[in-house]
C-alpha cells in the first residue's frame, strides 16, 4: 500500500493522463459520473483543508494590497488580455478565451497546489477571493466587452460556491478539533486519493464530449494547441504575480492563474454559448490535466531550490 502510494505522489500525472484517454476511448461511464462531479470537487476540497490551516488562509485574506492586486489580474486583466490579443484573428475563440479565463481559481488548485508542493493556504485563499468577486465580473466583463448579454444568476453561483466551499472548509474544521488523531494518521493518503478523484473527474468531462473530439481531428488539434499556448503563459503570468512569495507561494499564483475553474466555464458554455464554444471548455481539460507533470518538474530543478524567494 505504502508504494501505490508514492506512486501516486510521484507518478500523478500518469493516472489523470489514463483518465482523459480512457475518456476518449470508453466513454460508458461520464453519463453517470458527470452529476457527480460537484461532490468530487467537495470532497478534494475536504481533504485539502483536513492538511491547511484555515487560520493562516484567513491571515493572506487580511492583506488587502495583495487582495486587490490578485482580484484584479486574474479577474479583469488576464481575460481581457487575451480577448484583445485574439479577437482580431477569431472573434469566437476570443470570446472562448474570455470566458475560461474570467473563471475564478479552480476549486481544485489547492488540491493541485498541494500536489506540487505549493503554499496551500494561499491557494485557498486565491480560490475563495476569485470565487466571490466571480458573480460581478464574469457578467462586468461581457458587458464591458460589448459581446452580448450574458444572464448569469448570481444567487446560484454563490449558492454553488458555498456548498463547493465553504461546507467542505467548516465540516474539515470540525474533523480536525474533535478527531485530530485520526487524521495525523491517515493525512498521508489525502493527496493520493485526490489523485484518483480527479482522474475520475477527467474522464467523466472528456467522456461527454467524445464524439465531438473525435470528429473534428484537425479543429481539435489547432484549438488544442492554442489552449496549450494560453495554459503556458498563464503559467508564467501567475509565476511572476508571487514575485514577493517563496517557491512555495509562487507555485499558488501560478497555479490560481492557469488552473482555473473550467468545470464552471462547461456549465456556462452549455447554457448561454455555442456548441463550438463548449467543445473548446471541454478542451481546456487537455492541457488542464497534463501540465501540471512538467510544472513540477521545472518547480522542483535546481533552477527553483525548495528555498527559493525574492526576500
Amino acid at each position: 500500500m505504502a508504494k501505490f502510494i508514492q506512486f501516486l505522489d510521484k507518478y500523478f500525472g500518469v493516472f489523470l493522463i489514463t483518465g482523459l484517454i480512457m475518456g476518449l476511448i470508453n466513454p460508458f461511464y461520464s453519463s453517470i459520473l458527470m452529476p457527480m462531479l460537484k461532490p468530487f470537487l467537495m470532497v478534494t476540497l475536504f481533504l485539502v483543508f483536513l492538511k491547511t490551516d484555515v487560520a493562516l488562509v484567513f491571515q493572506k485574506m487580511k492583506n488587502y494590497r495583495q487582495v486587490i492586486f490578485f482580484t484584479f489580474i486574474y479577474m479583469i486583466a488576464i481575460p481581457v488580455l487575451f480577448f484583445l490579443a485574439i479577437q482580431p484573428f477569431n472573434r469566437e475563440l476570443a470570446v472562448g478565451i474570455l470566458l475560461l479565463t474570467a473563471m475564478p481559481a479552480g476549486t481544485a488548485s489547492p488540491a493541485l497546489t498541494d500536489i506540487a508542493k505549493g503554499n496551500t493556504a494561499l491557494s485557498t485563499s486565491i480560490v475563495i477571493i476569485t470565487s466571490v468577486i466571480a458573480p460581478v465580473t464574469v457578467p462586468l466583463l461581457f458587458w464591458g466587452l460589448m459581446i452580448g448579454d450574458l444572464s448569469v444568476n448570481s444567487w446560484f453561483i454563490f449558492r454553488d460556491l458555498a456548498l463547493l466551499i465553504f461546507l467542505p472548509m467548516a465540516a474539515s474544521q470540525l474533523i480536525k478539533r474533535y478527531f485530530p488523531g485520526i487524521i495525523i494518521k491517515s493525512s498521508h493518503l489525502f493527496t493520493s486519493i485526490n489523485v484518483l478523484l480527479l482522474a475520475v473527474m477527467v474522464y467523466a468531462i472528456i467522456g461527454s464530449q467524445r464524439d465531438t473530439i473525435l470528429n473534428n481531428p484537425v479543429k481539435i488539434l489547432w484549438q488544442t494547441g492554442l489552449l496549450y499556448i494560453v495554459f503556458i503563459l498563464l503559467h508564467l503570468i501567475g509565476f511572476f504575480m508571487g514575485y514577493k512569495e517563496d517557491r512555495k507561494g509562487k507555485i499558488a499564483t501560478a497555479i490560481g492563474a492557469a488552473y482555473m475553474n473550467n468545470a464552471m466555464a462547461i456549465v456556462l458554455a452549455a447554457i448561454y454559448f455555442s456548441p463550438s464554444i463548449l467543445v473548446l471548455m471541454v478542451l481546456s481539460e487537455i492541457p488542464w490535466n497534463t501540465m501540471l507533470v512538467p510544472f513540477r518538474k521545472i518547480m522542483n530543478t535546481s533552477i527553483f531550490p525548495r528555498n527559493f524567494s525574492n526576500r
